[in-house]
């Protein structure tokens, strides 16, 4: 069986799992420490990428990302979706699960989208609730990824210290999202330095990188977190900041638009290594980088 991806001492750098690469992935082992698939992606009972994808389990670690549980709804959890998500986690074992801080249902509607929500003492009980639902059914700890923002809203608390408050009352995990972070403080005008102060690190589990667009079309211009382009070095100087930190917490490369040639993605797990400072002279590690 693969090595648990969660003890390597070094971090361990992955890309997401996508069809289209499933036959390469097979054909030879490609230079990357885990997968991480989208739990919607692989919820049918059979077909013939429900073959590969145990084919692929039994050669590369995984780990599973959901994109609709719908943690931020006001309305009770799917209980067929979290039914389904429990029986993927229960078929693969993977190290990781995680989910986002976010709504997408109302009165039996799907929207395809992760909706943001304010930040209230009302919303932080209704995602308590969420989560400890989630975990129970699980048996293990889920992992709550920051969102990626474009408008103010009206909250009463601000994000880091809702997560950390999330993290105490649920014993949850974070997947910190670092381009995520890293929009929002530019969108926003948001201190990005006080918000990781702010954050429990210990409580985070993995990290996410992807890229991102200016849209220069927006007043003021906005930055889009599309999943359809390389890490930007802003954020790759903030994830070797984060991983000197925290070496031992996983890293997974995004790249869910415009989708490169497997070759070209684990160029960008080369640069996740490079910046990581397991594999960096000392001198640069021990530099501050604002």
């Amino acid at each position: 069986m693969p090595m648990d991806i969660t003890t390597r001492p070094t971090g361990a750098q992955g890309i997401g799992l996508k069809h289209r690469h499933v036959p390469e992935l097979l054909s030879r082992h490609a230079d990357v420490d885990f997968l991480e698939l989208h739990a919607e992606n692989h919820m049918s009972a059979g077909g013939p990428f429900r073959d590969d994808l145990a084919a692929i389990a039994e050669r590369y670690p995984l780990s599973v990302h959901g994109v609709g549980l719908s943690l931020g709804s006001a309305e009770p959890l799917d209980t067929t979706h979290l039914h389904r998500l429990v029986q993927l986690v229960d078929e693969l074992h993977p190290p990781l699960v995680s989910e986002h801080l976010a709504w997408s249902r109302l009165q039996g509607d799907v929207y395809n989208d992760l909706l943001p929500l304010p930040l209230t003492r009302e919303s932080l009980a209704v995602v308590t609730r969420h989560v400890d639902a989630t975990q129970q059914a699980l048996g293990r700890r889920l992992l709550v990824e920051n969102p990626s923002l474009y408008v103010h809203l009206d909250n009463t608390q601000g994000e880091a210290e809702f997560l950390a408050e999330l993290v105490e009352r649920t014993g949850c995990g974070l997947l910190l999202d670092i381009n995520n972070a890293y929009i929002s403080a530019q969108n926003l005008g948001r201190d990005l330095d006080a918000y990781l102060d702010a954050l429990p690190l210990s409580a985070v589990g993995e990290f996410h990188l992807a890229g991102h667009h200016l849209d220069t079309d927006a007043v003021p211009p906005l930055r889009i977190d599309d999943h359809g382009s390389p890490v930007c070095d802003a954020v790759w100087q903030r994830y070797a900041q984060l991983s000197r930190w925290l070496p031992n917490v996983p890293t997974l490369i995004e790249w869910d638009a415009r989708i490169p040639a497997l070759s070209r993605w684990l160029e960008e797990v080369d640069l996740a290594r490079h910046h990581h400072p397991a594999h960096r002279p000392l001198a640069t590690t021990m530099e501050e980088i604002s």
